[in-house]
Order: structure tokens, then C-alpha cells, then sequence
């Protein structure tokens, strides 16, 4: 669900839109650079394709920016663009998708051993959403971590609403079938 901040913001670059194409450029930059960055980061795991990819996307928006009509909103039109140019990206290059490194909060541990288990961990996790395939885990990731509704998911995506929640349950079913036989060996040495 769209902030009302969130809305004004783009109400303001909409107008800027109409009158000031550099002022419009520079405040849509400003705004959906960081954000847009950490998605497509999350997704190819590699800091310079993701500078590369953005630069890309920006680029395009401004060579057609005379043209642009958002259907939706300016963030979904952003996020559906990075997206699509990310797993482009991943197609072109066969890579494995992952999360960047420490995503994960560490709690205080209190060992040396506690925090060799946590890296464990975390290392198990970010291997089962590894395996998911790059749609489902663009999905999961824009859910889980950026925080998306299932809604924005789909107009970012182009996708239904429908889709995003058979994706999911798809990632979930995934991601808890890999990673339950980790949990029954972690907690058995709990016990």
C-alpha cells in the first residue's frame, strides 16, 4: 500500500515531468537509485553488474522520456524495468542468483562456536533460496526483503496477483522442504 508521502513524491515528479525534464530525471534518480540497487543486487549478486544494469535502465528513461506514461505508478514502472533488466542479466549470463552478504542480522553470540553456527545458517538459507528459479526468487526476494505487497509484486512484474501468490507458495513449499532436513540436524544438536 502506496504512503501518502510516497504519493505526494510522485505527484510532484509527475509534474516535474510535464515541465522540467532534467529536474523530473535527477529527483526520479535520486529517489529510486538505493532502492532499485539493493532489488537488483539481490538478485545478481554482483555490485558492478548491478551499477551496470541500473546506468541501463536509467539511461533508457532518459532517452525516452518524452514518451513515458506510467500506468501504474512511477516505483512499479522503475521496479518493472530493473527487474526485467536483472534477470535478462541472469539469462544472458547464467549466473547464480544470491543475497548479498550480510543480510542477515546477527545476534550477539556468545561463542565462537554460536557464531560459526550462524554463518552456517546463513549460508544454508541463502543456499536454499539459491535454488529457487529466478523468477520465484525475484519474487521472494521483493517480498521477504523489500517488503513488497503481493500487489506491487505484479504491477512491478507485470504479472497477476495470482501468480505471485502461486510463487510464493511455491518458494515456501521450496525453501522448507530444503531446509528441513538442516533443521532436524541442527536441532539435534541442540538437544
Amino acid at each position: 500500500m502506496a504512503h501518502p508521502a510516497d504519493t505526494d513524491d510522485e505527484a510532484s515528479l509527475l509534474a516535474l515531468q510535464r515541465t522540467d525534464e532534467n529536474a523530473f530525471m535527477e529527483g526520479v534518480f535520486r529517489r529510486y537509485y538505493t532502492p532499485l540497487g539493493r532489488t537488483v543486487n539481490r538478485m545478481v549478486n554482483d555490485p558492478q553488474a548491478t551499477d551496470d544494469i541500473l546506468q541501463d535502465v536509467f539511461l533508457k528513461i532518459w532517452h525516452n522520456r518524452q514518451n513515458l506514461s506510467f500506468t501504474y505508478s512511477i516505483k512499479s514502472y522503475l521496479y518493472r524495468a530493473a527487474i526485467n533488466a536483472a534477470l535478462n542479466y541472469l539469462e544472458k549470463s547464467k549466473r547464480t542468483v544470491g543475497l548479498e552478504d550480510g543480510e542477515f542480522a546477527e545476534p550477539a553470540a556468545e561463542g565462537a562456536e554460536d557464531a560459526l553456527h550462524l554463518r552456517e545458517v546463513e549460508s544454508r538459507v541463502q543456499a536454499a533460496i539459491d535454488t529457487l528459479p529466478p523468477a520465484c526468487k525475484t519474487i521472494f526476494v521483493l517480498s521477504r526483503y523489500e517488503e513488497m505487497s503481493y500487489k506491487e509484486i505484479a504491477e512491478s512484474m507485470q504479472i497477476s496477483v495470482k501468480t505471485v501468490e502461486n510463487q510464493m507458495g511455491k518458494a515456501l513449499r521450496q525453501l522448507k522442504q530444503y531446509l528441513s532436513a538442516y533443521a532436524k540436524h541442527l536441532f539435534s544438536l541442540f538437544l
